[in-house]
């Protein structure tokens, strides 16, 4: 096939979140190209997983499974990506940008004498060419970047860049993919996860935030904010100063050197809007931002600004949100 091929990304049978972000921008793309677009899987006993994808309006589905891709490594997912992709021969190929891919995708592009374009934020399609854009200078540029030459390409999407609710359904054919892996190409060995992770906070999986800036003045004044998360049953999260300072720990930091988020809901109190900080939420569906000073840049990308005292308009929101419960 030529077209786009999205690579998606699971965890012991459970989908990345990013994976449906990446396949609504593979179908966007394809469609803006007039070209067909077709997903893959990989790893050990994915064929439910693939199953799920041929429910998805794709020209095909492939189910990469072996046995020695049940734990991720680097190695084994490089070889079994570069076959997958000799095998589908696509002009372009998208992964979500996640850890293991930046692991991982590199490598395969490299396999081709392609790089890998990392962190798209978007595509668009002139005379018949794809155009990459992607942040530079932590957010402060955005530049584009034009493939030369025959495909395969190689791009990894931003979080948040694209909806995963905006993936159309259709169907698709599935084909398994044989592999001829071996253990001796393995050359790492897989450990355990690392044994803080499963207290770390994935602020890319919650639906609402309420996120706190330097506004909040003090740490003590932090529980008024936790409050009004708790009430909306919402995740908690900052911008890096208050990280910085040590007021929450840097597992709740949005932003260029924190975490990337794309919820239903961000509220944003006390923040300025700092372009770091823009970077890794303005993929929310909807911003809403309380900062006493009208001229934040936070109200250039919020849906609804509040132009307010924080430490007034929090307890207010608070005690609509308990009378609404109450209903």
């Amino acid at each position: 096939m030529s077209g786009v091929l999205v690579v998606l990304e699971q965890r012991g049978g459970a989908w990345n979140p990013m994976s449906f972000e990446t396949l609504a921008a593979g179908q966007e793309i394809a469609a803006a190209m007039k070209t067909g677009c077709s997903a893959a899987v990989a790893g050990s006993g994915v064929g439910t997983l693939a199953r799920e994808l041929c429910g998805k309006k794709l020209d095909k589905v492939y189910a990469v499974d072996h046995p020695l891709l049940g734990d991720y490594t680097p190695d084994g997912f490089s070889a079994a990506v570069e076959v997958l992709v000799r095998t589908a021969g696509p002009d372009l190929v998208l992964f979500p940008h996640t850890y293991q891919v930046r692991d991982f995708a590199p490598n395969v592009a490299t396999r081709f004498n392609r790089v890998l374009v990392s962190d798209v934020i978007r595509c668009r399609i002139e005379n018949g060419h794809a155009i990459l854009v992607r942040l530079l200078f932590q957010g402060k540029l955005n530049g584009d970047i034009v493939f030369t030459g025959t495909g395969p390409h190689f791009a990894s999407i931003q979080a948040g860049a694209y909806r995963a609710e905006k993936v159309e359904p259709g169907t698709a054919a599935l084909e398994s993919l044989t592999l001829a892996l071996d253990p001796s190409q393995i050359r790492g060995k897989p450990q355990p996860p690392f044994r803080e992770s499963a207290r770390a906070v994935d602020l890319t999986a919650a639906e609402l935030i309420v996120s706190v800036g330097r506004g909040i003045k003090e740490k003590e004044n932090i529980a008024l904010v936790e409050d009004l998360a708790r009430a909306l049953g919402a995740e908690l999260a900052a911008s890096r100063p208050i990280c910085d300072n040590g007021w929450l720990p840097m597992e709740r930091q949005v932003g260029s050197s924190g975490q990337t988020v794309a919820p239903k809901l961000y509220l944003a109190v006390g923040i300025s809007g700092a372009i770091q900080h823009l970077v890794g939420m303005k993929g929310a569906k909807t911003i809403v931002a309380i900062n006493k000073d009208p001229h934040a840049p936070i109200f250039e990308v919020a849906d609804i600004g509040v132009i307010g005292d924080l430490f007034e308009v929090v307890p207010a929101l608070i005690e609509e949100v308990e009378k609404s419960k109450q209903k």
